[in-house]
């Protein structure tokens, strides 16, 4: 991706601080001036002190920030008050070695919970991680923050508004324990639209909607997850209830749609990638809460892996998922290809559906009837491969 894809005001930089043997574990992202910003965070009840830490900072700036720290291969989680001096002490080196204060740096942290961060190395890699410090260095950035995922997730784009052209840019990781309930999941965007915090809070919530809290791996929401965007207010300005403000919000969902994407490619263990659509619900909401239980359903995701076109174990996942259907108003699609039609009529081709289900991206279609409601998730299959990554994640 090459250097004007990435939004003005920005520098970010990612290196190795020895919380890791080898590989990135230490990123930040700064802007050159306070912005506003925006942020959602895991709503499980142990969250880690960074999440906690950086929820009240965001909430005492009114929304304006000037950095974002996150270490990878320790949590920071359920380690009490130490664990909140040290998510302390990371924004004030943070701050120290940036020249701002510490009430502008969002703390972010992932990897093991329940083992003490050992801070002092974060403190020691500073000067290291201001000098590595540039404008294109997102990638950089992205590896710093992986824990188990295979591969860095970035990804920006251009949009025009009536000011000109504004760019929105995006990193994430994420790859097992992915359930987002606001992924483990982390997400950093930056973008260079001049745009209120509220109004920049309204869009972010509304695509991470959409986005993040549309995929599940395997059912686990981290202690950990967050997704925050900084805007430097170097572009074209945004404006409540403009053809702007619909313009940048797609935009947005996109670059987040495209980063949740790429943490379920990403999944533990996962060789397939799966869209699941509910339509026919009698609304939204309980077409999603059919989404998620379908997705998130163990038997549904090894049969997925297993190329078996078990519609029973789809039907008798939404059948306890709290959405209200008649069963004989069903009906199942693997892509066009009828599996389940109303009736409970199951007379389908298994040839067919094996030939379907031995694609590496496919999609299930579950109608529930003649009602309104809609919705559409991410996941993945459930493989010997994730077993073998979780039965051992400490070593």
């Amino acid at each position: 991706m090459n250097e004007a894809f990435w939004p003005e005001g920005f520098t970010l930089s990612g290196i190795n601080s020895g919380i890791k043997p080898v590989r990135k574990d230490l990123m930040v992202m700064l802007c050159d001036k306070p912005a506003s910003t925006a942020s959602v965070f895991t709503t499980n009840r142990c969250s880690a002190a960074p999440v906690e830490l950086s929820k009240a900072a965001l909430s005492a700036s009114g929304g304006r920030m000037r950095a974002v720290i996150c270490n990878s291969g320790n949590a920071n989680a359920a380690t009490g008050d130490q664990g909140m001096k040290n998510a302390l002490r990371m924004a004030e080196a943070t701050a120290e070695a940036f020249s701002i204060a510490p009430d502008e740096v969002l703390v972010a942290s992932t990897g093991v919970i329940g083992q003490t961060l050992p801070v002092e190395k974060i403190s020691a890699a500073m000067p290291a991680l201001r000098t590595a410090a540039g404008s294109t260095h997102w990638r950089d950035a992205a590896e710093a923050i992986m824990t188990t995922d295979t591969f860095s997730k970035a990804f920006a784009v251009d949009v025009a508004l009536s000011g000109g052209i504004a760019r929105i840019a995006g990193i994430a990781k994420g790859s097992g324990m992915i359930c987002p309930n606001m992924a483990t999941m982390l997400a950093f965007l930056g973008t260079d639209v001049a745009i209120d915090p509220a109004l920049l809070q309204e869009m972010l919530s509304a695509a991470n909607a959409v986005s993040f809290n549309a995929i599940t791996v395997d059912g686990d929401t981290s202690t950990n997850d967050m997704a925050a965007i900084m805007s430097s207010g170097k572009g074209a300005e945004v404006l409540r209830g403009t053809d702007d403000a619909s313009s940048f919000g797609e935009a947005l969902r996109l670059v987040m749609t495209m980063l949740a994407q790429l943490i379920i490619v990403d999944g533990e263990g996962a060789t397939k990638f799966v869209e699941l659509r509910v339509t026919g619900a009698a609304n939204d909401e309980e077409a999603r809460m059919a989404a998620m239980t379908v997705a998130n359903s163990p038997l549904v995701k090894t049969a997925i892996h297993g190329e078996d076109a078990n519609w029973g174990r789809i039907i008798a996942a939404a059948g306890r998922s709290g959405a209200t259907f008649v069963q004989e108003e069903l009906s199942v699609h693997f892509d066009d290809e009828p599996i389940l039609k109303p009736g409970l009529d199951a007379n389908f081709s298994e040839e067919r559906a094996k030939e379907i289900m031995s694609k590496d991206e496919f999609t299930i279609t579950l109608s529930l009837g003649e009602g309104p409601g809609s919705a559409i998730v991410w996941t993945c299959d459930l493989s010997h491969g994730y077993i073998e990554i979780n039965g051992s994640y400490r070593s």
